[in-house]
């Protein structure tokens, strides 16, 4: 899972980002290696029983929509001709539908659109990233059909695979992105992926601007990745908790408030 490709991100960005240079060398060993790229909509569609996955598959995914990954990661995928997914937050993207708050320079739409005809699959992240999981079910609803149908008017065609913004999810969320009709989804997790998690709770490994090619090589091999995110794993199962309990405040505080109509 990556997020921006850039030399100089910004501190918003700088943790989840990395370098061209480091994107390209790990692009390199994952050809040196006999890695086969696929698609989220080739693993899924593998893994409902359709043509078997290659030897060694591998998915590489971006979230949010950051440009440099039409600048610096689409001739580096080129080059190696190895298929990818991009996730996007449509209310980021530059264009008629931008809403503000994103947190470094965005693709816009004719970018988008070279980038789906290079062969990269365009899915859905939310219209403007917020934390699906903390919404009303109208909010949530707004949030995944709005990003669909923008894509799906962009592109010509509805996107079928989804990422959770933060890769924060529930039932309830995982239902209503099935509702909607994206066909599988991607959480964060920091771990393989594997059929038993569903297409609905796929999980995926975070490269940071921290993670070395040493790093990098050990947690494509699946050697040493829980040992690399335990801290992350703990932390992730304690803020769970704490949004679920937060939301149930929220929900227990509109229910006590008084109607509008009831107020003097």
């Amino acid at each position: 899972m990556y997020h921006a490709v850039t030399r100089d991100p910004r501190p918003t960005t700088h943790a989840l980002s990395v370098s061209p240079r480091a994107f390209t060398d790990q692009m390199r060993l994952l050809a040196d290696r006999g890695f086969t790229p696929v698609t989220t909509a080739r693993l899924a569609a593998a893994w409902r029983g359709g043509s078997p996955l290659p030897l060694h598959p591998v998915l590489i995914t971006f979230d949010d929509g950051y440009e440099g990954v039409h600048r610096h990661a689409l001739p580096v995928l080129a080059e190696h001709g190895f298929p990818a997914t991009l996730f996007v937050s449509t209310g980021w993207l530059l264009g008629p539908y931008e809403t503000g708050g994103a947190p470094d320079t965005m693709l816009d739409w004719r970018q988008v659109r070279e980038l789906a005809e290079s062969g990269m699959e365009i899915g859905g992240h939310s219209h403007t990233h917020p934390q699906l999981d903390q919404l009303t079910d109208e909010q949530l609803w707004f949030e995944v059909l709005c990003c669909r149908e923008i894509i799906g008017e962009q592109l010509g065609r509805a996107p079928v695979s989804f990422a959770y913004p933060y890769g924060y999810s529930s039932r309830r969320v995982r239902r209503t992105v099935h509702q909607a009709g994206f066909a599988q989804s991607l959480a964060v997790g920091n771990a393989l992926a594997r059929p038993a998690q569903g297409p609905y709770a796929l999980e995926r490994v975070t490269v940071r601007r921290s993670t070395g090619l040493r790093e990098f090589e050990r947690l494509v091999d699946g050697r040493e990745v829980a040992w690399n995110f335990a801290r992350d794993h703990v932390l992730t199962k304690g803020y769970a908790l704490l949004r679920r309990s937060r939301r149930l405040v929220r929900m227990v505080k509109q229910d006590l408030l008084p109607s509008a109509a009831s107020v003097p």
